[in-house]
């Protein structure tokens, strides 16, 4: 059986301090790697640190905006210096802004896309060289269902994450050579903090829930499971694609 251990790997995570991005990281803790974390919250971030550091794991906290050049610049410096080249990339910092495209300001459209498409731009471009350097790189970016299908309200949103997609297919073709994989995962309803209004309002969770074939929302361990194994050895053979996680949904 191919190792699905990460021990000895370095991962970075953005938007690592709550929701999925935090269970990726420690699911990446658990299973070996030092993970490097990224969030614009000190406060949430060094929670989950304390967290993975208590269970025996190594990780490091920094704070900055995934949107803003100059921050990624500078803690990519500080990630190098401290922990080394990383192994392992997930593009996780995201936003939704919910309501009708008409309504939308062009300040709204652009944090939208900034967070959701230059972030996963700035890290991938900070990040590759060292992988190109180890021969050994993985890149792992949160697409949605919402890449797959839509929904009223997500205009800005569906488009972002349609972007993430057509990043991955081609990054995945230019580091190809270099032994550095590029994939997409796409979840379905999680509870996480980005979800809360929806699990709130009956009309909306009725409307989510009926097109789930599973019957059910996702754990928060799965995706946490799907990442491991993306960043593992047992995926190497597995580049340019999008994993969409989401209880059957996007197959009606």
């Amino acid at each position: 059986m191919i190792n699905q251990r990460l021990d000895g790997r370095l991962a970075v995570i953005t938007g690592a301090s709550k929701g999925l991005g935090k269970q990726m990281a420690e699911s990446l803790a658990d299973a070996g790697a030092a993970v490097a974390l990224i969030a614009r919250s000190k406060e949430l971030l060094e929670g989950v640190r304390a967290g993975i550091v208590g269970r025996g794991g190594k990780a490091y906290a920094y704070v900055g905006d995934v949107a803003v050049e100059a921050d990624v610049a500078a803690i990519a410096g500080e990630i190098h210096k401290q922990a080394g080249i990383p192994d392992i990339l997930i593009n996780n910092a995201g936003i939704n802004i919910r309501r009708p495209l008409h309504e939308y300001t062009m300040d709204e459209w652009r944090l939208v896309m900034s967070t959701n498409v230059d972030g996963p731009f700035l890290c991938s471009r900070a990040f590759i060289p060292g992988m190109i350097e180890k021969k050994f790189g993985r890149i792992i970016s949160v697409a949605s269902t919402m890449a797959h299908v839509s929904m009223p309200h997500r205009t800005a949103y569906s488009g972002s994450k349609f972007a993430v997609l057509g990043m991955t297919k081609a990054l995945a073709l230019e580091l190809a050579p270099y032994n550095v994989t590029a994939n997409a995962i796409s979840p379905g309803p999680f509870s996480t903090e980005i979800t809360r209004l929806i699990e709130r309002d009956p009309v909306q969770l009725a409307e989510f829930n009926s097109k789930i074939p599973l019957g059910r929302w996702g754990k928060l361990e799965e995706i946490g499971a799907l990442a491991v194994f993306l960043s593992s050895d047992a995926s190497g053979f597995i580049t340019g694609t999008d994993i969409v996680i989401d209880g059957g949904w996007t197959a009606q």
